[in-house]
């Protein structure tokens, strides 16, 4: 009997794909994970997951995904920054007053970033110290207490964040998953945000099909699939910034597992090869 089915019907979203050539059916569900608490620093999260687990009577499974929302990874870590305790520099000053920001937000801002790309109505797009492109550098003032006086910056290393997650809960369940720190960017020429991994642990994040043909016998030459956003993305539609659901499972899905250890950086795209880093090399008159 599958508990989860049974419990949890009015939460749990199950996507079905049904291959008639191949007679194959595959069944893909997104299971919510409500935290009792709000996470406190130093808060063992592995145990927190379990403890919810156990309470609605889900269990993990082999193969399972675990995403996690960074924010509770963040908290956990005690990375939340008292504001009056940042001193803003002169050129934090100067940037807040022209982009019309709180200057020690700013401060952090560029603290935790290695370059500056974009700055324009409020927004500064960076490259963070772990080589991710976002908004402000991922820095955050909601759901905290005290947000107007505090901030929550992403974790030191997201990736290590979740090889640590993945290791204890293998430990503790003995069941062999993958996990996903996730937070939620925004996109060049769309609008709205998507959620996106930022760290990983137990699955190549990339789905590579070059030099496989396509349905027509095609070779295929450049389409590699980045799996780990993908799932990150549809983790989201459970989550729910205000619902208390940070973690999502994500059961089904056929994923390849990480024979050594995989890094969110195979899903950045080198500076030589990003065209909008570079400069154009025509001008339209």
């Amino acid at each position: 009997m599958d508990v989860n089915k049974d419990n949890h019907k009015s939460n749990n979203i199950e996507i079905k794909n049904k291959t008639e050539k191949k007679n194959i059916k595959n069944n893909i569900e997104i299971i919510p994970v409500k935290l009792d608490k709000d996470v406190k620093p130093n808060d063992k999260l592995d145990m927190l997951i379990l403890e919810s687990l156990k309470k609605t009577r889900q269990i993990l499974c082999d193969d399972d995904i675990l995403v996690i929302a960074h924010k509770i990874v963040s908290k956990s870590e005690n990375q939340i920054i008292k504001l009056d305790k940042i001193r803003p520099s002169a050129r934090s000053l100067a940037i807040a007053k022209e982009h019309d920001k709180d200057p020690r937000i700013v401060e952090l801002i560029l603290n935790e970033s290695n370059d500056i790309l974009r700055m324009s109505r409020g927004i500064i797009i960076v490259e963070t110290t772990q080589g991710l492109i976002c908004a402000n550098a991922g820095i955050d003032q909601s759901n905290i207490e005290d947000g107007s006086n505090c901030a929550v910056l992403l974790p030191v290393d997201s990736d290590r964040s979740a090889t640590k997650i993945r290791g204890s809960l293998k430990r503790k369940t003995r069941k062999n998953i993958a996990v996903i720190i996730s937070d939620t960017f925004g996109r060049p020429f769309r609008e709205g945000q998507v959620n996106v991994a930022i760290g990983i642990a137990g699955l190549e994040p990339i789905k590579n099909y070059i030099g496989k043909e396509d349905m027509y016998g095609r070779q295929l030459r450049v389409t590699q699939i980045a799996i780990a956003d993908e799932i990150a993305s549809a983790a989201e539609l459970a989550m729910g910034k205000a619902d208390g659901v940070p973690v999502v499972i994500i059961r089904g899905y056929n994923y390849q597992r990480a024979q050594k250890k995989t890094s969110i950086s195979q899903l950045i795209r080198d500076k030589e090869r990003d065209l909008f880093r570079q400069q154009p090399s025509y001008v339209f008159d």
